[in-house]
């Protein structure tokens, strides 16, 4: 029988699948595993079952001591994993692809919604006891219907997010995109591609949708900033390191631009010094995915992989 390790919790359901189909050991804890634990992980499992919060990195995985044959992320990024080092030590890497994207395109419009209307800002004021009744001036914010709303990344979560935002709220559609979107989806939302700097020069929202890679680390840095307009609201739902959190703390600082709404971070779970300090920006603790029906379906997604390796199937969600 192969051995699995899970270094998460994982949801019950998915849980009691997995230790049908091998020895697992389980974190019971659900807390992050070290550096040293993800190593003994390694050396003892055929199977490591890993999250976003594991970083695995070439030295660990090029050991002679690893016994890991099979890394199934939890998720549909894999940043985490050094997939080139995994590909050259002969770990097959698989991920989760296809069953968040309306989870987190719900949090996009989500943030995108809260940042524009101030409604986690509206929310403080009222725990805190500090509002004193309706008024004509009070807590103004930002209309998003028939804005103009610019998507870094059309894959799957971006194009759902684009739906929502156009057929919904009457959004208009601007992308930025490594190729162009399938002509059928440009003409569904009337959807305009446009280099980068043009797209952040045109929008009233950006919402970043692309995956971390070593081209996209600090895409929207402080220069990118100053080409957004003033008014203009920054949404990510995609990965933290896509963004230079401290120029987006000194742009909002500064009014660069007015505002943001934030599911992932640079550090996490480490925020960037003053961040939590200002009233435009809307953070949450990267719940993007965290809807029940998804993250069984993630575990379910996750679970298929682990199997067909364990039967010497070909890996659906094989990327490397």
């Amino acid at each position: 029988m192969k051995s699995i390790w899970l270094t998460r919790r994982w949801p019950e359901r998915v849980e009691a699948q997995i230790a049908d189909i091998g020895d697992v050991s389980f974190n019971r804890t659900d807390k992050a595993l070290s550096r040293e634990e993800l190593c003994t992980a390694l050396a003892s499992a055929d199977v490591l079952c890993s999250t976003v919060t594991d970083q695995l990195d070439a030295e660990m995985l090029s050991s002679a001591i690893v016994r890991t044959r099979l890394i199934a992320n939890f998720g549909v990024g894999y940043n985490n994993i050094d997939v080139e080092a995994a590909k050259q030590a002969g770990i097959a890497v698989t991920n989760t692809p296809g069953v968040l994207t309306e989870a987190t395109a719900e949090i996009a419009l989500g943030l995108l919604l809260a940042s524009a209307r101030r409604t986690a800002e509206g929310e403080r004021e009222l725990r805190r006891g500090a509002w004193h009744g309706w008024g004509p001036t009070h807590m103004l914010s930002t209309q998003v219907t028939g804005k103009t709303l610019g998507i870094i990344g059309m894959g799957r979560i971006g194009a759902s997010f684009a739906r929502k935002a156009h057929h919904g709220l009457g959004m208009r559609i601007l992308y930025s995109n490594r190729s162009r979107a399938a002509q059928t989806l440009e003409s569904e939302l009337a959807a305009e591609w446009l280099p980068l700097p043009d797209l952040l020069q045109r929008s009233d929202f950006v919402s970043l949708h692309c995956p971390a890679t070593p081209e996209t680390r600090h895409l929207i840095n402080a220069e990118a900033l100053q080409q957004m307009q003033s008014h203009a609201h920054l949404i990510n739902t995609a990965r933290g390191e896509v963004i230079d959190e401290q120029a987006l703390v000194d742009a909002l600082r500064s009014g660069a631009i007015a505002g943001a709404g934030l599911d992932v971070y640079e550090r996490e779970p480490v925020l960037a010094k003053g961040l939590v300090d200002l009233e435009s920006v809307v953070l949450l603790p990267h719940m993007g995915s965290g809807t029940i029906e998804t993250r069984d379906a993630m575990g379910f997604c996750a679970l298929q992989n682990v199997r067909a390796f364990i039967e010497g199937q070909p890996l659906p969600n094989q990327v490397a």
